[in-house]
């Protein structure tokens, strides 16, 4: 078995329904060990667009990570999501940011998540579950990385809600 760290994100429609739907789809993949709070946040990258709530599980899972993407997308699918632009709104969002220790460098799917580190409403809700997870390139643990966000960006408007 291999610890799988996933991040979920919504800004459409009922926000938390969905996320707790998608958790609820993902039991068959594996046993969830761990999960967030959830976080109401700003959206990044398109800014003209409704506050996410965020949050991220743990799941103990013995499905491939390509397999694991294709069964989060249909995941996805099932609770509503609707193909739109780039950062734009969603009604749920789920990605891979870890599978165990592993590097995965493909068309489809790079783990860890490339860009997990800029994203502050990834790391804080991941530290928060996973602190000791270790990034590459400089092998940094999750609660340093958070640490250093949220000091950067002071007041980053993120906002506990409740438990997914």
């Amino acid at each position: 078995m291999t610890v799988a760290a996933l991040s979920l994100g919504s800004n459409m429609g009922n926000r938390l329904e969905k996320m707790r739907q998608a958790v609820v789809l993902m039991r068959p993949l594996g046993n969830i060990t761990k999960r967030s709070a959830v976080y109401e946040t700003p959206p990044w990258g398109f800014e003209m667009q409704p506050r996410f709530l965020n949050g991220c599980v743990l799941i103990e899972t013995d499905v491939p990570p390509k397999i694991l993407l294709d069964k989060l997308k249909e995941i996805e699918r099932t609770v509503g999501r609707v193909p739109r632009e780039r950062w734009g709104p969603r009604e749920i969002d789920v990605d891979i940011l870890t599978y165990g220790e592993e590097f995965i460098n493909g068309a489809e799917l790079t783990v860890p998540h490339p860009m997990m580190r800029e994203r502050d409403f990834v790391i804080v809700p991941l530290a928060e579950i996973a602190p000791d997870i270790k990034l590459p390139p400089d092998n940094r643990e999750i609660s340093d990385i958070a640490r250093e966000i949220r000091g950067k960006t002071g007041d980053d408007g993120i906002i506990i809600i409740t438990q997914l």
